[in-house]
């Protein structure tokens, strides 16, 4: 049976008629076409899709919907529809039999076929509800393709029932079928209600995409409301939506890290013989070593290569099925590519065709719109999904990396610096978000190649070849230069990293910096960095010039090449419009995969790159979670116990702790004592299974608490530190405080205990932070307490205070088990059981009485020292009152940030005893400023400042060259028009050697533009960015002290990083792109406008809705990019302190709450990423409406002027229209980049302004030669203040120093003993009255003057990661004799000369690698060395035990005996032989003379004294 007679039994309606549907003025489509395709199409569509998207609606559940109205329509309508359809199938069953007449067979199939579809639909609609989808996509395409279909048939039947008779039955049940489909299809773009239980119900602020309609998602509609608040005023934080659940840090983190894992499962189950050692290790018994030997053994014979865990397959089995989704996007869309060209093909045939129908050119217009819009939608659709990838991507990579860092083992950690570390964050996640949006073009790129040859070949046959040639040369050239740049970058990332990490410890130690005046010498060594950075991106900027020379002059000379061979092969060959402007157009498609494939190639090696450093961190050695047992045995009375324990740091180094056996019971007091780097430390860490264990066992019985050598405190509030995520117990919180003596700070500090501590405590004093640091400790009441020397740091009454109420046998911790590192010998006859510790073995252990009748080293040592430590019996030596000073300072630091009338009170502490009774203003407290968020239009001062960086000249050349090279670009194309028109003499055209040579001449004239203008702009902003971050660094190194107080390292570390990196490789590229869609814009309206005038009505019109929709997006962009990157620097900030307290966090067991923190950063970054993603799109998708409008109504205008148009010029118009909606998306896309990433010369400019310290040295030195050469200080009515609207800190102190006297100065916490040396070294200027050194009047010098002439040994030792000698001596000024010299009389020479490196032994960021004792004997030696006649000490054998105390005090006693030595007193025995003795109260000079009168008068120098049984 033929089709023709399954449509009428008599064979009369054909299928399809070309002279019906084609060749007319009036077309229409066969009755047959009519009731078996259009009616078969909607329905094979959706039984088809049934199948995946049931199965797809099962494993997506989303929870029900209950029944609505809009429910209960939608299934009406449907069941409505099916009674429709079988009512026509009844219907032909009774013309069967009532009519003579046979009814085709097509009545009761098509019918039947609707009716079962429509009973589908219903079900669907029904199982949807219960699924909880809102809105379905699947279901309103159905509609939509039924309503189009049924459409055509609704033009035709009306066209018959016009002319001839028609069956009514038929008839009515079609047009009431029809209503009912638009009934259906507006139902079906409503959204439903939200289904019960979903997280968008209990959310505050929900993201509306889940429960957008299928039309709003895919217009991107549902952001419109975020856009508009962001038009009217700048976004906020409040503003922002929730992150939808499938992209939070709890749901994407553990899938990357559960497939992670299984990899390295399963490479260790493949290469178990590289794990021997460890499997041996537990086997063998403690004592087991020839167990362990022959396993090493083992290792050494299997030198096979391991396989390395992929994270590369991890990732793909993440994020691999969602991104797929984007594939099949990207197909359907490479396919829509070419129908712009084939449509040009039919319209200038059209057009050169005046006897076809005018129709055709309108449904030619029609067909391009509808195309160019649905490529548009799915377009945007694929980026959406690729970007979401890649924030899941980057979300997972970050959480992966935190949660690797809190396990790492204490040798792999030290293989990557911090700076490192939060690169891979930063930087390298980064780098995976950039690739994920291009990583399709790897097929998609040939795939579009392979289809734009076919269609070439297809126009000019062979002589395509010849271009497809010239591209072929073209991807070699390409390829060299992305490896070349690839290399180039590598070394620019080590360059950058080493700066960042020089930077970062620069700013940790600015403090130390300016007191040594020692800024000039790593303000050269960062220059030195950065310089060679700079010649990199050079290198890197000729290369860019030369690929931008390629990529722009490869399509163009692809075109030569081809019209060339065209034309000369064969006179017979006509360049006519047709085949010039197909030709030119599918030339455009194809020259964006060739331009991004070089781009896509440079982009995954350097994620390949990222990839690998990726890898290499999260396959780290992790601590071994084993090393220490919790679970000890019931019966045993040990709280800890070790057996024959050997600890090294790394397993490739030589055990640190030997032979250890110690046991100790519950509840004892144990204290642990020996020289500096004896192991005491160490000891602790072992405890803490911080070291790997090689042999023996570790038994720890409860929870642990522990308090580090030197106090991590977090960038939060005072009570926060303590609680540290605990339940608020608020009794027992005020005996912690009360017990650790920190209630006497809580008054001082302007918000009390919700005063925010800056980053590492910069404002508390070491004496606080330690005391805050064991307050946390002793918060979360834990079974054992290891406590590494807590009172080094504190006062000797506050030392003790703390000991008989806390640690001590009276103490709250008296229940539990302490571990106490120590250098106090006084507190020793009160503790439990003694370990002395020398070169990390236990030489002695017992009680006090029993350890003293040994006669052993220990008594002997106690003997010597005891004398000496009297003193700490009873009061205020082993802390200095110095701290509370130091405290006063610091609050006065707040006083800067916070002008309050509190905060001026709680400065008088002597008018307010009550002063804790009264409630604190928590705003006072805040210290550091958080990144602000810039709001409104980026000024134009700052375009300005940029280019003055250029340089003006640099900067007009370059747009001379830039204009020159698109005016040629336009007239080389209208010249091709020209050529294209002309006429076809005896086959052939005449002139076409002389157009060819001039279209040529043209080409190469705008190669050699694209040369210049790409190298003018790349130097112009090498040249910007070696100006702007010179400035930001002289800028940052000027500020005084108090700025470094309160802005967070983390800001200025983003400046120097982030910043700083968009200025150099982002901020050039994007003006150069910004320019070219500027002009390609430009030249598409003026070729059109010049084509077909008649646009001149729209373009207009168009022009408006452009330049609104792009401000309107500008301005929640900018903003939404703003908050962006404010929110991103607390992760890192948050990331480094986790880093800087990995051994605290791991003692506490708190990791789990700070992955949540981390993880809770990163989302409210995303949370501001996620809108942006989707306005760029929303963006996109308008503008390029925009853009389809103008290429229709130029098809439009060309099709309704075809009479008086040329062909060539129709093609040129139409060809530049196709190009027109990319380069508008792309002009608006980089003029709002430029405004976001300029941004970053804004950042960069604003510490211009603040404040700066006095000059460092004046034009005209002052200062004689070897100033100062008595010491004769003479103080004259000095007073200072923190700032200006505040009572003076010290007041009228007049005092005078003879040269070489020694001066303790002493005074109750807060008595003002540091600011006066703050005030010495113009720290903090004075507020009136005068300092002399010798008679010179230090305010007139400059500040490097002074300071490089007067040395100080500070509080807190701090070194620099390089060698030792640069720690020493930075600007080389120092004979290696003289050094080596310094190093024996601080007692270091024998430590050094045994190192391997001796004096080029490498530091590791801050001297960790050193015991804080080495470090504050390098401090001496630095002090040693410059030897100047001015000596201060501030509190500098803190750290030290009591022997190296006694060392360095003789050392300065002997070295410096012709100097004035100011020292802040820390153990008051150590100034009784002084000459003379500053007593200072509140500020000011209570008593002044030596201090044998001093205690003669029995005034406040007297009672300290006695406090201090010496006397």
């Amino acid at each position: 049976m033929g089709v023709e007679k399954f449509c009428s039994p008599d064979g009369s309606d054909p299928f399809w008629d070309w002279n019906r549907t084609w060749h007319i003025s009036n077309p229409d489509f066969t009755r047959c076409f009519q009731n078996t395709v259009l009616v078969w199409v909607p329905c094979l569509y959706l039984w088809i899709c049934a199948p995946i998207y049931l199965i797809y609606l099962r494993c997506n559940d989303q929870g029900y919907i209950c029944m609505s109205h809009l429910n209960k329509a939608k299934t009406a309508v449907g069941f409505l529809l099916w009674i429709i359809c079988w009512s026509d199938v009844f219907y032909t069953f009774w013309e069967r039999s009532h009519i003579s007449s046979v009814s085709a067979p097509v009545h009761l199939i098509s019918p039947t076929l609707l009716g079962l579809t429509m009973l589908l639909t219903t079900l669907i609609i029904q199982y949807e509800r219960l699924k909880g989808v809102q809105s379905s996509g699947v279901m309103l395409l159905f509609w939509l393709l039924a309503l189009l279909c049924a459409t055509v048939t609704f033009r035709s039947k009306i066209l018959q029932a016009l002319d001839q008779m028609v069956c009514i039955w038929r008839y009515a049940t079609f047009y009431i079928y029809y209503a009912l489909l638009l009934v259906a299809l507006i139902l079906s773009s409503l959204t439903d209600r939200p289904p019960l239980f979903s997280w968008a119900v209990k959310d505050t602020n929900p993201c509306p995409e889940p429960g957008a309609s299928f039309l709003s998602r895919i217009t991107f509609w549902w952001i419109t409301r975020m856009m508009m608040t962001g038009y009217r005023r700048p976004l906020e934080e409040k503003d922002l939506w929730s992150l939808n659940p499938e992209d939070c840090s709890h749901k994407v983190v553990p899938q990357l890290v559960r497939r992670w894992n299984s990899e390295c499962q399963k490479v260790k189950r493949s290469g178990e013989n590289k794990y021997m050692f460890s499997v041996v290790k537990k086997q063998g018994k403690p004592g087991n070593a020839e167990a362990v030997e022959e396993s090493e053994i083992l290792i050494v014979k299997s030198p096979r290569k391991t396989k390395e865990p992929s994270l590369f397959w991890a990732l793909c089995l993440t994020f691999g099925p969602y991104f797929l989704i984007s594939c099949l996007y990207k197909i359907i869309q490479d396919i829509l590519m070419f129908v712009g060209p084939e449509i040009l093909r039919l319209l200038i045939r059209f057009v050169n065709d005046s006897s076809a129908p005018s129709w055709q050119g309108f449904f030619y217009t029609a067909l391009l719109f509808f195309c160019t819009c649905v490529q548009s939608l799915i377009l945007q659709r694929y980026f959406h999904v690729c970007f979401v990838s890649g924030m899941r991507l980057r979300t997972a990579i970050i959480g992966a990396v935190y949660r690797k860092a809190l396990v790492i083992s204490n040798a792999a950690r030290r293989t990557s610096t911090v700076g490192e570390i939060v690169n891979l964050m930063s930087v390298d996640a980064q780098r995976f978000m950039d690739l994920i949006t291009y990583i399709n073009m790897i097929w998609s790129a040939p795939l579009q190649v392979v289809l734009a040859l076919y269609f070439l070949w297809q126009n000019l046959g062979p002589s395509v070849l010849a271009g497809v040639a010239v591209m072929v040369l073209m991807v070699p050239v390409n390829a060299v230069i992305a490896m070349k740049t690839k290399t180039y970058q590598v070394a620019q990332m080590k360059s950058k990293d080493n700066r960042i990490k020089l930077m970062n410890e620069m700013l940790n130690g600015i403090k130390v910096l300016k007191l040594y005046a020692w800024e000039l010498a790593f303000q050269g060594k960062v220059s030195e960095i950065r310089e060679g950075e700079l010649q990199v991106l050079k290198k890197a900027a000729y290369l860019g010039a030369m690929s931008t020379f390629t990529w722009v002059c490869a399509p163009f000379l692809v075109a030569l090449s081809t019209f060339s061979v065209y034309v000369l092969i064969d006179e017979q060959n006509v360049l006519d419009a047709q085949k010039a402007f197909v030709s030119l157009a599918l030339f455009n498609i194809l020259r964006f995969p060739l331009n991004m494939l070089p781009m896509v190639i440079s982009s995954m090696v350097q994620a390949s790159v990222s990839l690998k450093r990726l890898r290499v961190f999260l396959s780290h050695e992790e601590l071994q979670e084993d090393c220490v047992e919790h679970k000890t045995l019931a019966g045993s009375s040990h709280s800890i116990s070790i057996e024959d324990g050997v600890f090294s740091w790394s397993k490739t180094e030589s055990p640190t702790l030997r032979r250890l056996n110690v046991y100790i019971p519950e509840g004892c007091l144990v204290a642990v004592v020996g020289h500096v780097g004896s192991g005491k430390s160490s000891l602790l860490s072992a405890l803490l299974g911080e070291m790997d264990k090689l042999e023996g066992s570790v038994a720890v019985k409860g929870s642990v608490a522990y308090v580090s050598q030197q106090a991590w405190i977090q960038n939060s509030t005072l009570k926060e530190n303590i609680i540290f995520g605990q339940e608020q117990r608020e009794d027992w919180y005020q005996s912690v405080v009360e017990a650790c003596g920190l209630q006497p700070d809580l008054e001082i500090l302007p918000a009390g205990e919700e005063t925010e501590i800056g980053e590492k405590g910069v404002n508390l004093s070491g004496g606080q932070k330690q005391r805050v640091s064991l307050a946390r400790a002793v918060y979360c009441d834990r079974a054992v307490y290891l406590l590494d020397d807590p009172l080094s740091a504190v006062d000797a009454h506050v030392g003790k205070h703390i000991f008989d109420h806390v640690i001590g046998p009276q103490g709250l911790l008296k229940e539990k088990t302490r571990v106490l590192v120590t250098h106090g010998l006084s507190y020793l006859p009160q503790t439990d059981l003694i370990l002395v510790m020398v070169e990390g073995e236990i030489t002695e252990m017992g009680s006090y009485q029993h350890l003293m009748a040994k006669e052993g080293a220990f008594s002997e040592f106690q003997r010597t020292y005891a004398t000496v430590d009297q003193t700490e019996e009873s009061g205020d030596a082993s802390y200095s009152p110095e701290n509370m000073a130091l405290l006063i300072y610091r609050s006065h630091c707040f006083f800067f940030v916070c002008s309050s009338a509190g905060s001026e009170k709680s400065l008088k502490v002597k008018d307010n005893k009550d002063l804790t009774k009264k409630t604190k203003n928590p705003d006072v407290g805040k210290l550091t400023e958080a990144d602000k968020a810039s709001t409104g239009r980026v000024k134009l001062s700052v375009f300005w400042a940029y280019l003055k960086a250029i340089g003006v000249l640099l900067s007009c050349i370059s747009l001379l060259l830039f204009l020159t090279h698109h005016l040629v670009s336009l007239f080389s194309n209208y010249w091709l028009s020209l050529w294209t028109d002309d006429p076809v003499v005896n086959g052939t055209q005449p002139n076409r050697l002389m157009r060819l040579g001039v279209y040529g001449g043209l080409g190469l004239t705008q190669g050699v533009a694209v040369f210049g203008y790409s190298l003018s702009m790349s130097i112009g902003g090498i040249l910007a960015s070696r100006y702007l971050h010179q400035s930001l660094l002289c800028d940052v190194l000027r500020s005084p002290m108090s700025f470094f107080e309160r802005t967070p390292s983390g800001n200025l570390v983003n400046r120097f990083a982030k910043e700083m990196d968009t200025i150099d490789s982002v901020i050039p590229m994007i003006i150069k792109m910004f320019l070219g869609s500027m002009f390609n814009v430009v030249g598409a309206c003026v070729i059109i406008l010049i084509a077909t005038p008649l646009v001149a009505i729209i373009i207009p019109f168009l022009g408006l809705l452009y330049f609104f929709v792009q401000r309107f997006y500008v301005a929640s962009s900018r903003q939404l990019k703003r908050l962006e990157s404010v929110s991103r620097s607390p992760i890192y900030t948050h990331f480094n302190e986790t880093l800087l307290g990995t051994s605290v966090i791991r003692a506490f067991g708190e990791q789990e709450r700070f992955i949540c923190e981390s993880d809770k950063r990163v989302d409210h970054n995303q949370k501001a990423y996620y809108p942006s993603i989707v306005a760029n799109r929303w963006l996109a998708i308008r503008l390029e409406f925009v853009g389809n409008c103008i290429v229709s109504f130029a098809a439009l205008f060309a099709v309704i002027a075809r009479e008086s148009l040329s062909p060539g010029i129709m093609g040129l118009s139409i060809s530049y229209a196709l190009q027109l909606t990319a380069s508008l998306t792309w002009l608006v896309r980089m003029s709002s980049d430029v405004e976001t990433n300029i941004v970053a010369v804004e950042k960069v400019k604003e510490y211009c302004d603040t404040d700066k310290e006095a000059e460092w040295k004046h034009d005209s030195s002052s200062v004689p030669p070897g100033w100062p050469t008595e010491g004769h200080i003479a103080i004259k009515g000095f007073g200072l203040r923190y700032r200006h609207d505040l009572d003076l800190a010290i007041r009228n102190v007049t005092i005078s120093i003879n040269g070489g006297e020694k001066v303790g100065i002493v005074g109750r916490t807060g008595a003002g003993k540091s600011s006066l040396t703050l005030g010495l070294f113009r720290i903090i200027e004075a507020a009136e009255g005068h300092i002399h050194i010798d008679g010179v009047d230090i305010a007139k010098l400059g500040l490097h003057e002074l300071r490089s002439r007067i040395t100080i040994i500070p509080q807190d030792p701090v070194l620099f990661s390089g060698t030792l000698r640069m720690n020493l001596d930075p600007f080389d000024s120092y004979s290696d004799e003289d050094i080596w010299k310094a190093l024996e009389f601080s007692h270091l020479k024998n430590f050094v000369s045994g190192l391997p490196d001796k004096l080029s032994h490498e530091c590791s960021e801050g001297g960790e690698n050193l015991s804080v004792g080495q470090r504050q004997l390098l401090c001496l030696a630095r002090a040693l060395l410059r030897k100047t006649k001015v000596l201060v000490l501030d509190e500098a054998t803190a750290a030290v035990d009591m022997e190296t105390d006694n060392l360095i005090q003789s050392t300065i006693r002997s070295q410096f005996e012709g100097c004035t030595v100011l020292t802040i007193a820390h153990r008051l025995n150590t100034i009784m032989d002084y000459t003379r003795v500053l007593v200072l109260e509140k500020g000011e000079m209570a008593e002044f003379d030596s201090p044998s009168n001093l205690i003669a008068q029995k005034g406040a120098f007297y009672k300290m004294a006695k406090d201090a049984g010496l006397v």
